[in-house]
């Protein structure tokens, strides 16, 4: 498939740079994959009754870190922007940082941190850290939220809250798992009276997820690994869960890929945890995951590819067209979409 089958038409007036309050107050594009493509127009609050009795909601428990420092180069003092990806060992770590600077380059951040590159080429950026104290417990002092760059302003106190699910348990992400931004709790005691279960996965959401993708033909792109985790009770709900007659509701792209990730050679799902760099493109057979809870996501992007390859193409690309004139929000502070 070629890129541009996925370059939807798009009005940049309807990206969020805040969310709605109360969370579960945002819009709901409900989409019918069995009855030709039917849209429907409802409110996140509304999945207690959209939603099956005896249904599962799979969240991501990621927990967002601020991974994102301001610096600058020594000696010249010129400006960076780095965001930390993951941990190699204990002085070194993985980051993407934009600009001209090769191996031995010197970083300086606020609170006199300082690093050095000691790897740098199109694949990745390794720094080592030279203090002071631990990496990680430098950017819980003095990170800054990771909010993404199309927001196009810097981040606020609130954001702190704002970009943090309330499922948020396990450090690791550097970009929200957006489809769950809108739960609250009194969504989730809905949800419970309705008998709708919720489950936990961990994927630390990463470039993987936000990368974006450069080949013309689509196949032709690697996805960076992202680690996750699915439990022996998460697999056991799961189960539980087709006995009952049950569906299994993944909320956002990062749930879907966490779950397809965890099925065994034998095409039996299994507790699992490690690295997955799972590319989903229509034509994947989902084999878990029977109703798909999204944001609004960019055009040619592994996650609107995801989305399409759940829905169908042609489906999606009518969904977003009904979402642009009926001026849905968009993005990681926007609006949702229930495909069924």
């Amino acid at each position: 498939m070629n890129l541009s089958d996925f370059n939807f038409p798009f009005d940049p007036s309807l990206v969020a740079k805040f969310p709605i309050h109360p969370r579960d107050h945002a819009r709901l594009l409900v989409l019918n994959r069995n009855h030709d493509g039917q849209i429907i127009d409802r409110q996140v609050k509304d999945l207690p009754e959209l939603l099956q009795p005896e249904d599962l909601l799979v969240v991501n428990d990621t927990k967002v870190i601020p991974a994102r420092l301001l610096g600058k180069k020594v000696p010249s003092g010129g400006v960076i922007d780095m965001l930390y990806v993951k941990s190699l060992d204990a002085t070194h770590a993985e980051v993407l940082i934009k600009g001209r600077m090769g191996v031995g380059q010197r970083l300086e951040f606020r609170g006199s941190g300082q690093a050095q590159i000691v790897e740098r080429n199109p694949e990745r950026t390794v720094i080592q850290w030279l203090g002071p104290g631990v990496f990680q417990s430098y950017l819980q002092q003095h990170g800054e939220m990771p909010l993404p760059p199309y927001f196009k302003r810097e981040p606020v106190a609130q954001d702190k809250e704002d970009y943090q699910t309330i499922f948020a348990q396990v450090e690791g992400a550097i970009a929200s798992p957006t489809a769950s931004l809108h739960f609250t709790p009194s969504l989730l005691r809905a949800l419970s009276a309705k008998k709708i279960a919720c489950a936990t996965v961990t994927l630390h959401v990463g470039p993987g997820t936000f990368q974006p993708v450069k080949e013309e033909v689509v196949e032709k792109h690697t996805m960076h690994s992202e680690w996750f985790e699915v439990s022996k009770t998460v697999v056991e709900q799961i189960h539980e869960t087709r006995q009952r007659g049950g569906r299994v509701v993944a909320v956002g792209t990062t749930v879907a890929r966490s779950l397809e990730s965890a099925m065994n050679d034998q095409g039996e799902l299994c507790s699992q945890s490690g690295e997955t760099k799972l590319y989903v493109l229509p034509g994947f057979q989902f084999k878990v995951v029977d109703v798909l809870m999204t944001n609004f996501h960019f055009p040619e992007t592994t996650l609107l590819m995801l989305v399409s390859a759940f829905a169908g193409l042609e489906s999606v690309r009518k969904a977003y067209a009904h979402a642009v004139q009926e001026r849905y929000r968009f993005y990681s502070y926007g609006d949702a979409m229930l495909i069924e």
